[in-house]
């Protein structure tokens, strides 16, 4: 049995409190890790002496273990209480939420600025626009910082999650009932749907928006004529979601393996397609690669999987233990993933695109040479 890659190709740390969400810096250099007691780490992937894959004469890899250790992560406090939301601002710098009710902006080796302040509420959700547009959510209310100046909008419940659609303009807010879509140029638009909306992601051309519900199901809305439609029969709550490049998958979390429905012809087929190994538990997080069809897959156990919609296989990125995974994501490039888990570890590995071409191979192999279950 190979090790996972984790123990040859990556490196992590016990940050000693629970990690809240993980975002790169645009030049994929940078992973920056929110945690529960205020603080932010920064871990620079730079890693001149680390392990790489050299290509061999005849074919195949061979793996030239690290000279010399990672670099730790650098750490900043960013608010009084917990963190709970983090999104990349562009040039390495980072923005924040948190429940002293402060937006900060942080980067490594510097001081963190305050943003924007909503007193007596928790900041539960942040986004930042291609514009340089900065959003924050507590409670009801939802705030566009922009060019000196806040718009704000309120909701008919408390904002649960944020994301701008790929172009950058229009922002799409789950909550109890549905979604609230803010184009920058327009007023707020509902799509209603009952229930308890607590996550959100947009497909890659932007024409669906889809949400997680508390009520193990997901729903999606046709953003052109709000055309919408249902996608049940989860046993736990699918709070992780995320699209293929190509649009055509929807990958998810809560069943026991990862769930992918299709996005093709969306609506066509009710019948979703899971994939990857099957666990104990659900599945946590998810997290689809920016230019392949592979899916990086955290489970309760804390194993985190890399498998492809349609196929059984998988490979061991990380084994068991250490917490559930909390937060996966890919760099900018593809060649790292970043994990954080719910008992503090923070990490990544090194994923070159000779990884994925032996992972493109091993979908092929019979289910007697598949690896064992995490």
């Amino acid at each position: 049995m190979n090790p996972p890659l984790l123990d040859v190709l990556g490196t992590q740390w016990d940050m000693t409190a629970p990690v809240v969400s993980i975002s790169w810096s645009h030049d994929g250099r940078t992973a920056a890790c929110a945690m529960g007691d205020g603080r932010v780490a920064f871990a620079d992937v730079r890693w001149p002496q680390g392990p790489r894959l050299e290509a061999r004469q005849g074919g195949g890899a061979s793996l030239v273990p690290a000279d010399a250790p990672a670099v730790a992560p650098t750490v900043v406090t960013a608010h009084a209480g917990s963190c709970h939301a983090l999104a990349s601002d562009g040039d390495g710098s980072f923005v924040t939420g948190g429940d002293d009710g402060r937006v900060m902006r942080v980067r490594p080796g510097a001081e963190p600025e305050e943003l924007a302040r909503m007193q007596g509420l928790w900041i539960d959700a942040v986004a930042c626009g291609r514009s340089g547009d900065v959003v924050y959510a507590g409670g009801k209310r939802v705030a566009r910082l922009r060019h000196g100046g806040t718009d704000e909008i309120e909701l008919p419940a408390s904002a649960t999650a944020i994301a701008f659609c790929p172009d950058g303009r229009t922002l799409g807010v789950a909550h109890s009932g549905g979604v609230t879509l803010w184009h920058e140029a327009a007023l707020p638009r509902r799509l209603a749907w009952p229930g308890y909306h607590r996550a959100i992601a947009w497909s890659p051309d932007g024409r669906y928006v889809v949400t997680g519900m508390q009520e193990n199901a997901l729903h999606g809305w046709r953003v052109q004529d709000g055309g919408d439609m249902e996608m049940a029969g989860y046993p736990g709550q699918p709070l992780s979601l995320a699209f293929t490049p190509d649009g055509t998958q929807l990958a998810t979390s809560g069943a026991l393996r990862p769930v992918c429905w299709d996005f093709a012809r969306p609506g066509a087929s009710q019948a979703p397609r899971e994939c990857g190994i099957q666990s104990k538990a659900p599945v946590t997080s998810v997290a689809c690669h920016p230019r392949y069809p592979v899916i990086a897959a955290g489970y309760h156990s804390g194993a985190v999987t890399l498998c492809q919609p349609g196929s059984d296989s998988f490979l061991l990125l990380k084994g068991a233990g250490g917490g559930a995974p909390s937060a996966l994501a890919w760099s900018p490039d593809g060649e790292r993933l970043a994990f954080g888990t719910q008992d503090g570890w923070l990490g990544w590995i090194e994923l070159p695109d000779p990884v994925f071409s032996h992972h493109r191979s091993a979908a092929a192999r019979p289910t007697s040479e598949k690896e064992r279950s995490t």
